[in-house]
């Protein structure tokens, strides 16, 4: 099964501990499931929910998109695009970026290699709560459905597979399992976009990596860009999401 990103998570399982009174430690540990080893400021968590902060928001962002990111230094504003993700608090300020990589032997296939997360605590401005406030998960839906019917029509007048017949696997096999380690208690709407957003995504991933050897060039730059306007609408719907189910679970607003 796919994954959603280790910052979706770390937001979602972070925020129902400090809405419940669970343990910081097991929600990291839910959370990141699949890593060996996770590193870095995460002691962070368990001071800002002392000074009072309900929330550990989101953002999915890239070189040249920054949208949904609180205001930083140029530097960790980088870092954050460059790794394509973050965790942050509204009401202090602050943030912290993964840095995931491999450690171990993989001279036996990849047997031996392990999975570690390194997690950077950066200064960053506070975040108005209104705006998190504000987020609808069913105008967040019919704005990625919208995106995804239009990319799919572009995508079929180009000609070749849309997805790829690789792809459209990945797709089906995502349907069906829906399984996203989802925390429970989330509101139902926010948790179908958070699973929709990242069947989504994970499908283009898919998709980018296999391409389509049946266009020639101009159409197969045009195929790459559909899907990558594609991924970051998925990326912006994830995040969006991702806030709106953490602004229930911090009491901002109801379910």
């Amino acid at each position: 099964m796919p994954e959603l990103p280790a910052s979706v998570r770390l937001s979602l399982w972070t925020t129902h501990a400090w809405a419940t009174g669970s343990a910081l430690e097991d929600a990291v540990r839910r959370a990141l499931p699949d890593v060996d080893h996770v590193e870095g400021d995460l002691d962070r968590l368990s001071l800002w929910h002392d000074l009072g902060e309900r929330a550990l928001l989101v953002a999915l962002p890239a070189p040249g998109d920054l949208v949904g990111m609180p205001r930083a230094a140029p530097e960790v504003l980088a870092a954050a695009a460059d790794g394509g993700e973050c965790v942050f608090v509204p009401a202090l300020g602050g943030l912290l970026v993964p840095s995931i990589s491999s450690f171990g032997n993989d001279a036996r296939g990849g047997l031996d290699v392990g999975t570690r997360v390194d997690w950077t605590a950066f200064d960053a401005e506070p975040v108005p709560q209104h705006r998190v406030e504000a987020l609808e998960a069913s105008q967040l839906e019919r704005h990625l459905r919208e995106e995804l019917r239009t990319a799919t029509e572009h995508l079929d007048a180009l000609g070749g597979q849309p997805f790829g017949a690789s792809a459209a696997r990945e797709l089906a096999d995502a349907a069906l399992g829906g399984r996203w380690g989802l925390p429970s208690g989330l509101p139902a709407r926010a948790a179908r976009v958070i699973a929709l957003a990242g069947t989504v995504g994970h499908v283009v991933d898919v998709a980018l990596a296999a391409g389509d050897g049946a266009l020639n060039a101009a159409t197969a730059a045009s195929r790459h860009s559909l899907l990558l306007r594609l991924q970051r609408a998925a990326d912006h719907a994830l995040a969006d999401a991702t806030n709106a189910a953490c602004a229930v679970l911090a009491g901002w607003r109801p379910a």
